[in-house]
C-alpha cells in the first residue's frame, strides 16, 4: 500500500555524479569513497557511473599549484586539466550520458576566488565575464554537453549564451548555479580541489538567511536564457528549492554538497545512523522539494540501489 501511494520516486536518470580530475590522483580524506581521478582513469570511472544508470556527470578540474595564476588562465587553456579530463570522458562515453563542466575560475586562481580581483582585492564582476565565455567555449570544444557557470557573477549566463552563439555552438545547454549560498558545508570540497581560497566569498555568494533573494537570483538567470537552474546547497535550502521549482519553466537542479555527504558518511561510519536509509531519504527529500536533477556524490551507488 505504501509503495502504491508513494508520491515521489527518485530515478537513476535524474542523478548527476560530480567527479574530480587531477594530475595527482588520490582519495579525499574528508569525503570517504570519493577520489580525485587521473586523466588516464577518469574515462573508466565515468563508464562505471553510466553503467550504474546515472543521468549525467559534472566534471571539476584540480590543477597543480604551479599551474595557478592570478587570473586562472588554465581554466580555459587547451591543455588545462579540466579540458584534458573532458576529452578523456567524452572519448570514453561519447553521447552515452550528459557531460557537464563546472565553469568557474576558483580552482585555477592563486587567490581561490571565482573572478578576477581588483587592485583593492575585491572581485571584479564585469572583468570576469569574458573569462567565463572563454572557459565555456574551451569546455565545449573539449567535449562538454553542458556548461555550468557557478561563480555567481551577475550576467554570467547572458554573456556565456552570447559567446556560445557567436561561435555557432547553439546546441550547448547552460546549467546556471542560480541560487548559490555562502555555505559552511563546502569545506570538504575545498580539500577535494586543493583550494587556494583567501578570505571568503560572502560578497558574491548569498547570505544563508535570505530566502527571497534565492528566487530573485534564479529569475534573473532565467531571464538571461539559462536552460537549467540550480540551488546549492540542497538539503539545508529546501525552502529555496521549492520556491525556485514553483517559479521555473526550465528543469531545476540541486547540489547535495560535500558537507552534506561528509556528515552522513561520518555518522554512518560511527554506527549512529543507517547509511543506506539516510542517503536515500536525503535525496528523496531534495526531489520532493522540487528538484528535477540532483547532483550527489552518491549518484552511482544510489542508482544501483534504485534499479
Amino acid at each position: 500500500m505504501r509503495r502504491l501511494v508513494r508520491e515521489v520516486e527518485v530515478r537513476p536518470s535524474q542523478l548527476v555524479l560530480p567527479m574530480f580530475v587531477s594530475d595527482t590522483p588520490g582519495d579525499i580524506s574528508s569525503m570517504p569513497g570519493v577520489r580525485r581521478h587521473g586523466v588516464d582513469e577518469i574515462g573508466g570511472a565515468a563508464e562505471r557511473a553510466v553503467a550504474a544508470g546515472v543521468g549525467g556527470i559534472m566534471l571539476f578540474g584540480v590543477p597543480a599549484d604551479s599551474a595557478k595564476d592570478e587570473q586562472g588562465t588554465q581554466g580555459w587553456a587547451e591543455d588545462g586539466i579540466l579540458q584534458r579530463g573532458l576529452r578523456a570522458v567524452r572519448g570514453a562515453l561519447g553521447n552515452d550520458t550528459v557531460i557537464m563542466a563546472d565553469t568557474c575560475l576558483d580552482e585555477f586562481t592563486t587567490h581561490g576566488h571565482c573572478g578576477f580581483l581588483t587592485p583593492e582585492g575585491t572581485v571584479d564582476n564585469d572583468a570576469t565575464l569574458a573569462a567565463y565565455v572563454s572557459m565555456a567555449i574551451a569546455q565545449v570544444e573539449a567535449g562538454a554537453h553542458v556548461v555550468s557557470p557557478s561563480g555567481m557573477m551577475d550576467a554570467q549566463v547572458e554573456h556565456i549564451r552570447a559567446g556560445l552563439d557567436g561561435q555557432g555552438l547553439h546546441d550547448i545547454a547552460i546549467l546556471a548555479y542560480a541560487a548559490k549560498y555562502a555555505s559552511a558545508f563546502y569545506g570538504p570540497f575545498r580539500e577535494a580541489v586543493a583550494s587556494s581560497l583567501q578570505g571568503d566569498r560572502r560578497t558574491y555568494q548569498q547570505d544563508p538567511a535570505n530566502r527571497r533573494e534565492g528566487l530573485r537570483e534564479a529569475e534573473l538567470d532565467l531571464a538571461e536564457g539559462a536552460d537549467m537552474v540550480m540551488v546549492k546547497p540542497a538539503g539545508y535550502y529546501l525552502d529555496v528549492l521549492s520556491d525556485v521549482a514553483a517559479a521555473s519553466d526550465v528543469p531545476v537542479a540541486a547540489y547535495q554538497v560535500s558537507g552534506e555527504y561528509a556528515m552522513i558518511e561520518a555518522a554512518a561510519g560511527q554506527g549512529w545512523i543507517d547509511r543506506r536509509a539516510a542517503v536515500t531519504e536525503s535525496v528523496t527529500a531534495i526531489v520532493r522539494a522540487g528538484a528535477d536533477i540532483v547532483l550527489t556524490y552518491w549518484a552511482e551507488e544510489l542508482a544501483t540501489w534504485l534499479k
